[in-house]
């Protein structure tokens, strides 16, 4: 009896030293001595901070499974045990954003900067979100660029190329550029490098090449002015054929200067010996020449840059300044610009609804629909001549200046001065000590940084270097896209069931087998109806849908329940609304379309539309598709759905991927392990700070 009140007294006590450990010792907790949670007055570890740390750890797991729902509840039950703890705050306001939740994200993360956590870092994030829920990110007439850097001819007494004269972008962040000068067509990456060269056709070495486009096929096309004659390439830079040929007649140039093409496919050059514009088709063959004096028109006299759109096209003349259009059939129908408008036009490149002109040492804009023009960037007083201005995967605009040997990468000054938004987005630790890292980088404006290097990015715990680091993919280089298909059953929808089959089959058939196809029937209460390979839905019915019409249709839970899993999928994802394009009452009832509209973009998911009759979808809808990277289709269009996987494919993504080997200790994986990342292009830069726990052991 003794023995045991003995026993008893001594267990209470070494409780009670449980209790009063150092806080030293309580080290051995979630966090380093950094950001360590608070204690108690005595410095003591309680056990409101070990429930606390407990679902933290919980929370961030969930985090990197996609889980946001989860987490943010998992967050707030820490922040329960833990009120003052900041650290907690920077993380649920990240769950809230990609969450969708974005003015909650704003709320907490303003919260813990006001209490000093997280400093210039947390500062930039905060001001980009606001930016983007406070502005159209949208191309505007208006908009000024700045030089951000710029590629040299010259690099020591090397000269890499020479009077650059046509510039030419690539999805993949590389650029063709035709050099006059040097008489090559080059390719570089985003730093400047050059990877590729060709000289033209072997034995048939360019002479003078002056302008560069991409057809409809995918293949390039270069004018070459004193040649007299258009060469065609692949994508990859490789000669396939030359056609046109010295002389006045059909088929025949002198002085091939710009090109562009019709939705024919037809080809349209700029004569400068002929003084017109010839047209080819899309094999070569001569078709028709115009450009002439006719009746009402006085002919053109120095035709240089060329565009269409709509079909109408648009040719600048260097003589007259002014901007003239014609149909395709070659007929004057009327003035877009009237004569000394410019100096001296060159090339005249389409972009986003605007035409882009290079004139001596400006580039303008011009609106298509009221010839209002806008300078978007001068050179300033310095000699030069910028002869082609065209818009990058990136958002930045590429300026060819054929007297300094450069090309300029021009951005809106705010990118400058904000650099990027870099987002360590998924961490994967389950083979620790190699850990996994899914970075995320975008400009100020939402869009996909993509072409960056491993040389452009540092990985660091504890601000050391991580070891054994290595780059493992880029997800815009991704030939696979997980998709899930919201098929319409709202009454509206009733009737239409061939298109509904029709644009399913079309849409599995595109997917090639590759990557996972979901279902989702949007009704009264969305259901997830199918999920597998793209083959097992090459045979759809509407007839096999669980899911009945009904005159009240949820769709924005049918849209949060179709990304859910795409989150955790394939890098490059997409959803697909086949139906009416109509909404029903209520629609939008749980969850706004803004909110829908961040939650897809914050987690890189785009939003399309098959609309299975004429006309166009209600507000809602076409607001989803514009406001993330989705387009709309008809069913029965011409040239059918075969591209709506491809254009989902060649959407720009900037997810990148590295893996490296820890070197930090996890207390067992209780610890919380410190990762920092930094991406560097040129004078551009951005961070991310986060955490991660290894596995328990």
């Amino acid at each position: 009896m003794i023995r045991f009140v003995t026993f008893r007294r001594f267990l209470l006590q070494f409780c009670l030293l449980l209790l009063t450990v150092p806080a030293v010792f309580s080290q051995s907790g979630a966090f380093s001595s950094e950001d360590a949670l608070k204690r108690d007055s005595v410095g003591s570890r309680t056990a409101n901070s070990g429930r606390g740390e407990v679902y933290f750890r919980q929370g961030v797991q969930s985090y990197y499974r996609g889980n946001f729902n989860e987490a943010i509840m998992l967050f707030e039950s820490a922040l329960n045990e833990l009120p003052e703890e900041n650290v907690i705050l920077d993380w649920l306001g990240k769950a809230y954003y990609r969450s969708g939740a974005e003015g909650s994200a704003l709320q907490h993360w303003e919260y813990a900067s006001s209490a000093g956590y997280g400093g210039p870092l947390l500062k930039n994030r905060i001001e980009i979100v606001k930016n983007r829920r406070n502005s159209d990110n949208s191309f505007e007439p208006t908009d000024k660029y700045t030089e951000a850097w710029s590629f040299s001819g010259r690099r020591n007494d090397t000269l890499l190329f020479s009077k650059p004269v046509s510039v030419l972008p690539d999805r993949d962040g590389t650029v063709w550029v035709l050099c006059y000068g040097t008489n090559q067509l080059i390719r570089m990456d985003v730093n400047g490098f050059i990877v590729e060269r060709s000289n033209g056709a072997i034995g048939n070495d360019f002479d003078r090449p002056l302008d560069l486009i991409r057809l409809k096929d995918g293949n390039m096309l270069v004018s070459e002015f004193s040649g007299d004659r258009l060469s065609l390439f692949d994508s990859k830079g490789r000669f396939i054929k030359a056609f046109g040929s010295k002389g006045t007649g059909v088929g025949n140039v002198i002085g091939p200067q710009y090109l562009a093409q019709d939705s024919l496919s037809n080809i349209y050059v700029t004569d400068c010996g002929n003084i017109r514009v010839d047209v080819f088709d899309k094999d070569g063959k001569g078709l028709f020449f115009f450009g002439q004096k006719t009746e009402g028109f006085e002919g053109l006299h120095s035709p240089t840059g060329i565009a269409v759109y709509d079909d109408v096209i648009y040719v600048a003349d260097a003589y007259s300044g002014a901007v003239y259009k014609f149909d395709q059939a070659g007929n004057y129908t009327g003035l877009l610009c009237r004569e000394k408008t410019f100096s001296r036009p060159e090339s005249m490149k389409l972009w986003n609804g605007y035409l882009v002109v290079c004139d001596k040492n400006h580039v303008y804009s011009i609106d298509i629909a009221t010839g209002s023009v806008f300078e978007n960037m001068n050179t300033g007083k310095a000699p030069s001549r910028v002869t082609c201005a065209v818009p990058d995967i990136n958002g930045n605009i590429l300026v060819t200046d054929y007297v300094t040997d450069e090309v300029y990468v021009m951005a809106k000054l705010p990118e400058l001065a904000g650099g990027f938004f870099v987002q360590i987005e998924k961490i994967d630790s389950t083979k620790f000590p190699k850990v996994t890292v899914d970075l995320k980088v975008e400009n100020r404006y939402r869009q996909s940084v993509v072409g960056l290097k491993v040389n452009n990015f540092l990985l660091t715990e504890n601000k050391a270097p991580v070891q054994d680091f290595k780059f493992e993919g880029s997800a815009y280089r991704n030939e696979t896209a997980d998709i899930t298909v919201i098929v319409d059953r709202s009454e509206y929808a009733r009737g239409s069931e061939e298109a509904v089959n029709t644009a399913v089959k079309e849409i599995a058939q595109a997917m090639n087998g590759k990557g996972i196809l979901r279902i989702v029937s949007a009704g009264k209460i969305p259901l997830a109806e199918y999920t597998g390979s793209p083959s097992g839905a090459l045979n759809f019915s509407v007839k096999g849908l669980k899911n009945p019409y009904s005159t009240e249709c949820e769709l924005d839970s049918a849209i949060r329940l179709a990304a859910n899993p795409l989150i955790d999928g394939e890098k490059k994802s997409a959803i697909i609304l086949v139906g009416s394009g109509k909404v029903t009452q209520g629609a939008f009832k749980t969850y706004g379309l803004a909110d829908l509209a961040c939650y897809l973009n914050n987690n890189s998911i785009a939003l399309s539309s098959v609309l299975t009759g004429q006309g166009s979808a209600d507000r809602e809808i076409a607001y989803l598709c514009n406001a993330t990277p989705g387009n709309e289709y008809y069913v029965y269009r011409e040239e059918g759905l075969k591209d709506i996987v491809k254009d989902i494919i060649d959407l720009p993504s900037g997810i990148y991927q590295f893996s490296f080997t820890s070197r930090l200790k996890t207390n067992f994986g209780e610890k919380y392990l410190p990762l920092e990342a930094e991406v560097y292009l040129m004078n551009r830069s951005g961070r991310d700070e986060t955490g991660y726990f290894a596995p328990l052991e």
